[in-house]
């Protein structure tokens, strides 16, 4: 009775700590405290050294977890990225990737070596262990500062953090196999295993991702269990590419990555399962890592670990930031920002275990001055980053919280996918003079306790949840006509669909709004002038007008002047947006005369209770 007494306290301390560390969120919210650094302190305090005192060695049962945390959360980071909406970042991100960690791990390496008792390849080999960024631990601080980066900023630092810990792994188990052999030469052993874990991890990573693809899309498995199985298999798929000796952390991050971007059945319940999924796995690995540190040990690397952990912020990564992204344009500003950026975290310490699991040469000084690291980048960085952001001039004016939104997965559709919107007063879908891009089709309005079709509702008032049919990829354009016009600005909101206002409004003020490039005595026309002095005074509807990438459009002319016009700018991706009106127009083209049964009775059950 009493081994049965222990294992539930272990039980109820383990579910305390995760309940606990969940929590802590808020904190880290409330105070800008970057997360890891929580958990890694709940983790600590729990250890030897703090309250708890649990003494914790196993790192056998540390890179356990650590390998299965890392595979879910690299596999998420895949399915999280959109090619498209990315299409300008993916070059410097996967240069500064690949080039950018190599230069890190050198430059890193040289200092190790200066300052601890380490050969070239052992200091290289502490290099690597640091050398990749924490992306959740990033994009965690910008969300709770309330900061949204510029599109091309974020996406670079999204996909470099996704495919930058691959690089980072493998960089590792080559020199510490260059470390148990004892010499400090490449050869061709060497060579060939690079070449079989990069080939192995991309062939088989991809072959994964299609094979998930395919089974989400024809087996119909229980409500529920299409998150379970998709994390089953990216965990299958590291594990099998491992055992072939190929890069299995490369292989689950491109088998997510394919997921993400094709026509996959359910795909929105399957992300939201990911989701939750990732955060107890970093969650667990942030503890265990904690549990392992003995704080007491880290006076003894204090100066090394100082000295290697200024480097690496001053020096080491902006130099790797600056040599890889310069060939592509990005300004001072945003080299800075990027460099300031390189957050350590929770891959750095996981990877310093490797050495200690295999008994290498000097493993305790990896550990010890890995984690002494990753405490420093995440108190002088972690702390500072929207700071950062507003001092480089790289974060946008305003701020972007999650839109409220209702999913709904159609039977036999795997591009589109039924959405629900809460229609706010100071939204761009409630002016009237909005309209909606063709590719989103108006299916249903709830109106109080009413489930209305969208003739019968006619034009949407606030207070109305609004359901549409949209492509499943393009469900985040969506969400800016629905969000506040604080967190949207009017050119995202025309980006997408079509803003119509009437022909007396001044240009200079449009210009203003959607900053159109209009000077000089244009400011002070207005459209319908504007109209006339082009078309000699013989405006007929749609003829447009093009102001850079935007386009103005007459939309009603009466008595020869144009009375509405509407402009448009192009969407982030190529599809063609077929203006309507808001939402009976669209109704009417789409000839939904008739409420499908199905739809409706899926309505009632998702309507937000108020």
């Amino acid at each position: 009775m009493a081994s049965i007494g222990f294992i539930n306290t272990i039980l109820m301390l383990a579910a305390l700590v995760v309940a606990v560390g969940i929590l802590s969120s808020l904190i880290a919210t409330r105070f800008g405290a970057p997360l890891i650094l929580v958990f890694l302190a709940i983790g600590m305090l729990v250890g030897e050294d703090g309250p708890g005192g649990i003494h914790f060695s196993d790192y056998r049962l540390t890179y356990l977890i650590g390998s299965t945390a890392l595979a879910v959360i690299l596999f998420d980071g895949g399915l999280q990225t959109r090619m498209r909406a990315a299409r300008g970042a993916f070059s410097p991100a996967l240069l500064l990737s690949t080039v950018g960690v190599l230069v890190t791990t050198g430059l890193t390496g040289a200092v190790a070596h200066l300052l601890l008792p380490l050969s070239w390849t052992e200091g290289f080999l502490l290099g690597a262990a640091v050398a990749s960024t924490d992306a959740a631990a990033v994009f965690f601080l910008l969300r709770a500062g309330g900061l949204q980066l510029r599109r091309r900023i974020g996406a670079t630092l999204e996909i470099e953090s996704g495919t930058n810990d691959p690089v980072a792994v493998f960089l590792v188990m080559v020199l510490l196999e260059l470390v148990m052999a004892r010499h400090e030469g490449w050869d061709w052993v060497i060579a060939t295993n690079l070449a079989r874990q990069l080939v192995l991890g991309a062939g088989l990573g991809v072959a994964g991702g299609f094979g998930i693809v395919w089974c989400l899309n024809r087996l119909s498995l229980p409500a529920g269990l299409n998150g379970p199985f998709v994390a089953t298999v990216a965990v299958l798929i590291y594990a099998l590419t491992a055992a072939a000796d190929g890069s299995g952390f490369l292989a689950v991050y491109l088998a997510g990555l394919v997921t993400g971007n094709r026509p996959v059945r359910g795909l929105p319940n399957t992300q939201g399962f990911l989701s939750a999924a990732t955060w107890l796995c970093q969650i667990g690995m942030f503890l265990v890592l904690g549990l392992l540190i003995t704080p007491s040990a880290l006076i003894d690397v204090a100066i090394p670990g100082i000295v290697i952990s200024a480097f690496l912020i001053i020096v080491g990564r902006p130099l790797a930031v600056w040599l890889c992204l310069t060939p592509f344009g990005f300004t001072r500003r945003e080299k800075g920002f990027i460099s300031w950026v390189g957050l350590r975290g929770a891959v750095s310490i996981f990877l310093a275990t490797i050495p200690m699991l295999v008994g290498a040469p000097h493993a305790q000084i990896y550990f010890n001055i890995a984690f002494f690291v990753v405490l420093v980048s995440l108190l002088v960085q972690g702390w500072t980053i929207t700071a950062a952001a507003r001092r480089f001039d790289i974060a946008l004016a305003r701020t972007v919280r999650p839109v409220t939104r209702t999913e709904l997965d159609l039977p036999g559709q795997i591009e589109r996918e039924m959405v629900g919107y809460p229609l706010l007063a100071d939204s761009p879908a409630a002016a009237g003079d909005t309209v909606l891009p063709g590719w989103a089709v108006p299916v249903l309005v709830v109106r109080g306790a009413e489930v209305l079709n969208p003739l019968d509702a006619g034009r949407l008032v606030p207070g109305d949840y609004a359901y549409l049919v949209v492509p499943t990829q393009r469900v985040p354009e969506l969400d800016r006509l629905f969000r506040p016009f604080g967190e949207t600005s009017f050119r995202e909101a025309a980006s997408v669909g079509e803003f119509r206002f009437n022909g007396t409004a001044v240009l200079g003020l449009l210009a203003e709004l959607y900053g159109l490039p209009i000077s000089g005595e244009q400011m002070n026309m207005t459209v319908a002038e504007l109209f006339a002095a082009r078309f000699d005074d013989e405006p007929e509807e749609n003829d447009a007008i093009s102001f850079g990438e935007a386009t103005m459009i007459a939309r009603k002319v009466t008595n020869g002047k144009v009375a509405v016009a509407g402009l448009r700018l192009p969407p982030e991706e190529s599809a063609p947006v077929l203006p309507r009106t808001l939402w009976h127009a669209a109704a009417t083209r789409a000839g939904l005369d008739r409420l499908p049964r199905h739809i409706a009775s899926a309505a009632r059950r998702l309507r937000p209770r108020r």
